[in-house]
């Protein structure tokens, strides 16, 4: 009996082990122009990281897009320059986005999680306004952190988590045709999922 108690506590415990196979959860964004896995931040963005799981889980994203870039051509000259890539809902499911309680604003004072290449954030008007639109940079931006130029309030944008895989992904999609910061057409993303 003891025998077949610490094989099924073995086989438990292998089975849980398998299931997961991060540390830290990670998401794939599918797109149209392949896929790009990111590593999400828990410990340090918690409300962020559940909102967006949640948003993940409940299938929002299906059927969603990349619809807004930033790069050097597309700001104003004297505009601090960003470059990064934008989806969500606010396009594709705009009934869902305007529903969705804004998520309370993790700076990145207090996650120190810097705007970096590749870093995940959300976007936002007012601090805890942030739902379920969110961007990828394509190179450093620390005017998007605590204290930044790029917002008045000073206050950044919350980021999250971070490209491991697919960033040659993220630079097809910023190197799609646009007209005034809108991809033209959208690249759609078929759905994000958690790995």
């Amino acid at each position: 009996m003891r025998n077949q108690y610490l094989l099924f506590v073995t086989i438990s415990l292998l089975i849980a082990s398998c299931s997961t196979k991060y540390k830290t959860p990670h998401i794939e964004i599918q797109t149209k122009l392949g896929d790009i896995e990111v590593e999400l931040y828990p410990e340090q963005s918690p409300r962020t990281v559940a909102a967006f799981l949640t948003y993940v889980k409940r299938g929002y994203y299906n059927n969603s897009s990349f619809y807004r870039v930033l790069n050097d051509d597309n700001q104003p000259s004297n505009a601090d320059k960003a470059e990064l890539i934008q989806g969500g809902l606010y396009k594709s499911n705009p009934k869902v986005h305007d529903t969705l309680p804004g998520i309370p604003h993790e700076t990145t004072q207090q996650t120190h999680i810097l705007h970096t290449k590749g870093t995940i954030s959300l976007a936002r008007l007012a601090p805890g306004t942030a739902t379920s639109e969110f961007f990828i940079c394509l190179a450093d931006q620390p005017g998007f952190d605590f204290g930044g130029e790029n917002n008045p309030d000073k206050q950044g944008y919350a980021a999250f988590g971070k490209v491991v895989k697919g960033m040659d992904i993220v630079n097809k999609i910023y190197n799609q045709n646009e007209d005034g910061q809108s991809f033209d057409p959208p690249v759609a993303i078929y759905d994000i999922i958690q790995l």
